[in-house]
């Protein structure tokens, strides 16, 4: 049964929680999960999309089926997850307020920011799955009340994509790099969490980056002594020979 425990303003509420299992490639477990789910609980408030698949492998080698299973798995699976719900998640349906609408958040990554290296495939899927965060957020926020956003996890421990995309030998490079921190899946919850929340409420199309500002670092070419001794010479050229108007044939 569930329990709720009240300590002066605060309301700690521990809920059941059920298993059920299902491919988000196919339409017909979609809509079997998130019926069983509607039915168990009586209404449906927050859908997670958090299906993924990927692997390390050079373009050149990786097969169209490959390509497609990733796309499959993470895009198409996204958009019929969400396709499904969606008679559970507006405002007004099955157990639901006229004015309320649900939540949805879809875990990304932010592999497609620029380019990563051997990952072709999920760097696709994962761009599209933040086009879809956007068009869902502007279509169904205005007509059914559905806040849909997007979480992009950097690295973090103790998951199989750290485990499985960054081997030994590359993590011994990295180690000890602030920007190279890893996170906690406490850090994604709390995200999540936001978002779900009333804290989150006027949040709408919105990718959240959490990675510690890993997909703002780009290899440091030259040392801060040598920028600055580098500024120096360029100020001091510059006053010597000013650079005047550029030339030109024109």
């Amino acid at each position: 049964d569930d329990l709720v425990i009240a300590e002066g303003a605060l309301k700690i509420y521990l809920l059941q929680a059920i298993g059920l299992e299902g491919d988000v490639r196919r339409e017909d477990d979609a809509a079997r999960t998130v019926e069983s789910t509607f039915k168990h609980f009586g209404r449906l408030d927050i859908l997670v999309n958090a299906a993924a698949g990927n692997f390390l492998v050079p373009a050149q080698d990786l097969s169209p089926n490959g390509f497609r299973t990733v796309i499959d798995i993470d895009s198409i699976g996204t958009f019929i997850m969400c396709h499904e719900a969606l008679k559970y998640l507006k405002k007004g349906a099955l157990g639901k307020d006229p004015s309320t609408g649900g939540t949805i958040i879809n875990i990304t990554a932010t592999l497609h920011y620029g380019a990563t290296w051997y990952q072709i495939h999920a760097s696709a899927a994962k761009a599209a799955i933040d086009s879809i965060t956007r068009s869902l957020a502007l279509e169904w926020g205005e007509d059914h009340g559905i806040l849909v956003n997007g979480i992009a996890p950097g690295a973090i421990e103790d998951t199989a994509g750290v485990s499985k995309l960054a081997p030994e030998e590359v993590l011994s490079k990295i180690k000890g790099k602030p920007l190279y921190t890893f996170g906690e899946k406490w850090d994604i919850a709390m995200a999540a969490l936001y978002l779900a929340s009333d804290a989150g409420k006027f949040v709408n199309g919105t990718v959240l980056v959490v990675d510690g500002g890993q997909w703002l670092s780009t290899p440091r070419l030259l040392s801060k002594d040598a920028v600055r001794q580098l500024s120096r010479r360029q100020e001091t050229r510059s006053r010597v020979a000013p650079t005047g108007l550029p030339k030109s044939k024109l």
